[in-house]
């Protein structure tokens, strides 16, 4: 397979995984419709998914795979987060009005938006799933030679989504602010979460 083919294919992965509307990206969303720590939240979730990317074609999911107890935490710690995210989520639907665009007259510090981008990535297990486990499986089957080029093409999904969502959900922020769009958006989330949870502790094993 030529090194273009294993590229795309990587950024074609990559990019199905990351799309997956959930807690980060609805975060990422919210800080662009506030117009807040834009930069740094983009930032913060390319620069995870670097890294798991990369430990996970190195050969870290298949050390993952391999501990019942890191698979039992990631099991019962992810659906515990994914089920109160989910219904926080669902309980800002009932609030219209404390979802519109307006949110951004209240100014989160830098250290918090920091914080809160790393809590919603790094506690959501399906960031590990996905990346260092689902990628680290598909680029570990490539040779040597072309793992790098495989995670070169997921790492360009995650920068070209996440630096799309934040500065075009700054720059159409008087839309995606509207009371309406965000019951839609925070509806979607809860029920993905949920749905996540809800197969994380109804999975054989």
């Amino acid at each position: 397979m030529t090194t273009t083919a294993v590229y795309l294919s990587g950024l074609g992965l990559g990019a199905s995984l990351i799309m997956a509307i959930g807690a980060q990206n609805a975060h990422v969303l919210r800080m662009g419709v506030r117009r807040q720590h834009v930069a740094l939240t983009v930032a913060a979730c390319v620069g995870i998914d670097v890294l798991l990317i990369g430990l996970g074609v190195a050969g870290a999911g298949a050390l993952i795979e391999s501990s019942p107890a890191l698979l039992a935490l990631a099991r019962w710690g992810g659906a515990a987060f994914l089920l109160w995210y989910g219904l926080k989520s669902w309980a800002r639907v009932r609030r219209p009005g404390g979802l519109s665009a307006d949110m951004g007259t209240t100014t989160t510090g830098t250290t918090t938006a920091l914080v809160t981008v790393l809590a919603l990535s790094l506690l959501n297990p399906h960031v590990y799933l996905d990346t260092v486990v689902l990628l680290g499986s598909v680029g570990g089957r490539y040779s040597v030679e072309q793992r790098p080029v495989f995670a070169a093409g997921a790492m360009t999904a995650s920068l070209l989504w996440f630096a799309g969502l934040g500065f075009g959900a700054a720059r159409f922020a008087g839309v995606l602010g509207r009371p309406q769009v965000w019951r839609v958006i925070e509806a979607l989330t809860g029920a993905v979460m949920v749905t996540l949870a809800l197969t994380l502790v109804l999975a054989p094993g």
